[in-house]
């Protein structure tokens, strides 16, 4: 599927899917590799998503029943509740949204692993990036929903799930507590139509 991503996120068409990065959490602010691992956000991390909050709000409080769905861990529910709390909306944690299992390597600096290895996908005990697709790849396929769907989640799940769209934003940049939007086309199919957006 072909995306086109605008400069400015208010040029949209109507969005099917919101993606949101959670914030920033201390081992983000390294450069290590999360995965399972449960951080906190940091104080950054928690500035960033009151303003990620208060960008989202106006576009999910208008009076239609939004769903908000949020990995389990502490950095995706403290953003899904801060989002939700900002627009009068309730969340729910889906497993599906959980973070690639980088294995041995969570904690460990992403360039060392790299290096290490050539890739974060070569280092042995790293989930597969089929299997995260797999998982979250559903959401692509799910009816279209009216109010939009937002999910909030992890970068490796937000790379898998743009990239199955168009392989060319496999590698994109995905600030924390940034967002992405998809459309679907006249006939149905998803389209990119703006990432990275604050």
């Amino acid at each position: 599927m072909n995306s086109t991503p605008l400069a400015n996120p208010d040029d949209a068409p109507p969005a099917a899917l919101v993606l949101v990065r959670h914030g920033r959490t201390a081992l983000n602010a390294a450069g290590r590799l999360r995965g399972l691992l449960d951080p906190p956000l940091d104080d950054v991390g928690l500035a960033d998503v009151a303003r990620l909050a208060d960008r989202l709000a106006p576009m999910l409080a208008d009076g239609r029943p939004h769903r908000i769905l949020a990995s389990p861990l502490q950095r995706t529910v403290r953003t899904a509740r801060m989002i939700g709390d900002r627009a009068g909306l309730s969340f729910t944690v889906d497993e599906r949204l959980l973070d690639r299992d980088y294995g041995q390597w969570a904690g460990h600096p992403r360039d060392e692993v790299i290096a290490q290895w050539g890739s974060v996908d070569a280092a042995p005990g790293v989930e597969p990036l089929a299997n995260v697709l797999a998982r979250a790849g559903g959401f692509l396929d799910e009816p279209v929903a009216d109010p939009p769907l937002v999910l909030v989640t992890h970068d490796a799940v937000l790379h898998a799930i743009l990239g199955a769209l168009d392989p060319d934003l496999a590698d994109i940049p995905l600030d924390p507590a940034s967002w992405s939007l998809l459309a679907r086309d006249g006939a149905g199919a998803l389209t990119v139509t703006s990432t990275n957006n604050h």
